[in-house]
């Protein structure tokens, strides 16, 4: 019996979700894991790498069952540049302070889409520094400094 995919988007994407929920689990099960109502440090990781485990492997099957949409040639320039922009937050944001980090990742970003507007982007970067400095720094107290001064 031979398995054709019907979906290669859709079956792409539940696979990645069970790379992920896997190494989440796999990860996670080095730490206590405690209760729902006592939770340690693997329960948040263990049962999220469960859900989209769960979540793969129901997609992954529907591909197989119901036609979609043929997967698209990825661009490597906006792949590059997303995971770039990922990489200048997390190295700079101990050095610069999370305002830098927050504005360069954003700006770095919407360099990967050819549609992104300058105005769209400094509304984006403004709300994200809000957002970020709001609940990082001042709700959950994270020992961000905000500039690098």
């Amino acid at each position: 019996m031979k398995v054709r995919i019907r979906s290669p988007r859709d079956f792409c994407a539940g696979v990645i979700f069970l790379l992920f929920g896997l190494c989440a689990v796999l990860m996670g099960r080095g730490y206590p894991v405690g209760t729902a109502r006592n939770m340690g440090a693997g329960y948040f990781p263990v049962v999220l790498g469960a859900l989209l485990v769960l979540l793969g492997t129901v997609i992954s099957i529907k591909s197989l069952m119901i036609a979609g949409e043929k997967l698209e040639n990825i661009g490597l320039r906006p792949m590059l540049l997303v995971l770039l922009a990922i990489g200048v937050f997390a190295g700079s944001v101990d050095s610069l302070g999370i305002v830098a980090a927050t504005t360069l990742m954003t700006v770095i970003g919407a360099a990967a889409s050819p549609e992104s507007r300058w105005r769209e982007v400094v509304v984006l970067t403004l709300v994200l520094l809000g957002l970020s400095v709001g609940a990082f720094t001042y709700g959950l107290g994270l020992p961000f400094k905000l500039l690098p001064f």
